[in-house]
């Protein structure tokens, strides 16, 4: 089956509605600020500064206080016009309940991560979006489904047009400084190379003169130059705008390598044809920490995903399952914290309910159900490999030698 048949078209048909906010009409006064910081707010965003007659030019007395009148004016505007816009950017906990529904990016065409089954959306990224909505709505059903490209996520996540993308995405310095607030790194890849058996490789440095298929404008396709100028490879990348589309390519025999990260390469080997006709090869070649990602300026909503995140983790750490979510204290005091049956960690400052992490195991899991339930069918062994729980996890039989952590929850 090639990965263009596998596709399914998002089923998700809701339409965005404009979301209408209150105007703030607050004097600078008001909003708590001295006066010499209305003409350095203004400087901030872009106005008023610098932007006034030219030097040496004329102006009558009348005129200058018109101007200066006017300027005052423009600065009190745009000075409230900001911190509305900042009130907006603080609300998007309010704006998602309003709403009723949580806006995730993740994909529909990865098998284990994301993907459609008979009509649903399921899959290790999904899980993620629908422990957030469990947690902020108390239905991880509430979710709107973006199917996106790699291309197009970061003005989605700079507009603020979407609340979270689930796992899509490397956290990368420049992702970071200009799209968004990474969270924990919820699946350590590193990416690599795919050849069918024939070719007789068994290392990606033999693939010399090689051509690669590659999605274009990603990480993974600097990394494939980095690899390639590195070790003198001089391979050829041929670049598509679709990861699906680079994986038919491979498949067609128009590239004799096809590269992204391990992880996605297991997932669309499980559904090629003859998946044994294909090999994985050994090599690593970079690091990608994946991770869920929330637009910048609003650090609730940051540590509200964030917090979703730990609790998955600690879960799974403390040994409770979707089916085995305790009720009433039980004497430890961490796994009672972290369900809110004695003590808190914080998650009413957050304006999540105390027994929040009740309802987001009970809807998904644990980090290991999940990680068991979409992603160990696809030959991704956990235990031993850096997606195991960290090696001093507070439980006895926990997997060792892993870097799934997170910070504690008290």
């Amino acid at each position: 089956m090639s990965i263009g048949d596998y596709r399914l078209k998002n089923r998700s048909k809701r339409p965005l509605q404009p979301v209408e906010m209150p105007v703030l009409r607050m004097t600078p006064r008001q909003l708590g600020l001295p006066v010499g910081a209305v003409t350095l707010l203004a400087c901030l965003v872009g106005f008023a500064c610098g932007d006034g007659p030219s030097a040496g030019a004329t102006t009558s007395a009348p005129d200058r206080i018109s101007t200066r009148a006017a300027a005052q004016q423009q600065n009190s505007t745009m000075v409230a016009q900001a911190a509305a816009t900042s009130v907006r950017a603080a609300s998007r906990l309010e704006e998602v309940r309003r709403r009723g529904h949580l806006r995730c990016a993740t994909s529909d065409a990865i098998p284990g991560f994301g993907y459609l089954s008979a009509g649903e959306n399921v899959g290790f990224d999904v899980d993620l979006c629908r422990a957030v909505a469990a947690a902020v709505l108390s239905d991880p059903n509430a979710v709107e489904f973006r199917i996106s490209i790699p291309t197009g996520l970061g003005a989605a996540v700079r507009s603020g047009e979407i609340d979270m993308v689930a796992r899509i995405l490397t956290a990368s310095s420049t992702r970071d400084a200009q799209w968004g607030n990474f969270v924990h790194t919820m699946y350590y890849d590193g990416q690599g190379f795919i050849v069918r058996r024939g070719l007789s490789v068994s290392n990606a440095r033999e693939l010399v003169g090689a051509s690669v298929c590659v999605t274009r404008n990603t990480t993974t396709e600097l990394n494939l130059g980095d690899f390639s100028n590195l070790h003198g490879l001089d391979l050829r990348p041929i670049a598509f705008n679709k990861t699906s589309a680079a994986v038919d390519a491979y498949l067609g025999g128009r590239c004799d390598a096809f590269t992204t990260d391990h992880s996605g390469l297991y997932a669309y080997r499980s559904v090629f044809s003859e998946p044994r006709d294909h090999v994985i090869l050994p090599n690593v070649i970079s690091e990608e920490p994946l991770a869920p990602l929330v637009p910048h300026g609003d650090d609730v909503w940051y540590d509200i995903v964030k917090t979703v995140m730990a609790i998955l983790i600690y879960a799974e750490a403390y040994g409770i399952t979707s089916d085995r979510v305790p009720t009433e204290a039980t004497g430890d005091a961490r796994i009672d914290r972290l369900l809110g049956l004695e003590g808190s960690f914080g998650q009413e400052d957050l304006g999540l309910s105390r027994t929040v992490a009740q309802d987001v195991i009970r809807a998904v899991g644990n980090y290991g159900e999940i990680y068991d339930r979409h992603l160990a069918p696809l030959g991704l062994e956990r235990r031993g490999s850096r997606n195991a729980l960290w090696a001093g996890a507070p439980c006895i039989e926990c997997p060792k030698g892993g870097q799934i952590y997170a910070l504690p929850l008290r």
